[in-house]
């Protein structure tokens, strides 16, 4: 079977980044859980992760994120630069099915088991089952509202669960001060 979890989504604006997941785990066409946290605080909360794909993949995946953050304190981008490449050439990380977005400060993310480490042009970056409509919503709503970071974020990902049936509507987001 299949495992389908998440909606992902992390936008930057007016000075903040948020980012914020919903709580779905799904097992073929079974909800398992709907209270999941896919959202991590790491680095004492100077790096948000978020993850979309297998649970136990991701967390093995922020385990070594989190080890390359130590060997390369304040270089987010490095540290995700080497997490990929271990990920793509590591027989055994090969395997592993996630993606992470990841935001600090300075920069947004997009790590994956290909060796891609992306940085979206505009900051809007969604992951997941439902990430391409929860990056739709939010783009709308910064050109057309005055909304804050974590209220884009919110909204979003709340559109996303009304049309993906792998999101939920039970979110969480993190946000802090961003210098871009």
């Amino acid at each position: 079977m299949k495992i389908r979890s998440t909606t992902i989504l992390s936008v930057r604006h007016k000075g903040r980044v948020a980012i914020g997941g919903d709580g779905q785990v799904s097992l073929g066409n079974t909800v398992m859980k709907a209270d999941a946290m896919k959202i991590r605080r790491l680095l004492e909360g100077k790096v948000i992760t978020g993850f979309a794909g297998s649970s136990a993949d991701a967390f093995a995946l922020l385990e070594r994120f989190e080890a390359k953050l130590r060997d390369f304190p304040g270089n987010v981008t490095r540290a995700a630069t080497e997490l990929a490449k271990d990920w793509r050439t590591d027989r055994a990380l090969r395997r592993l099915e996630a993606l992470l977005a990841v935001v600090d400060a300075r920069v947004t993310l997009l790590v994956t088991g290909t060796g891609d480490v992306i940085q979206p042009t505009d900051g809007v970056l969604g992951i997941g089952s439902g990430g391409n409509f929860a990056v739709a919503a939010a783009r709308a709503l910064i050109a057309h509202s005055e909304l804050d970071a974590a209220t884009i974020v919110r909204r979003g990902l709340e559109i996303a669960a009304s049309i993906d049936v792998f999101t939920n509507a039970n979110i969480a987001v993190e946000e802090m001060p961003c210098a871009t």
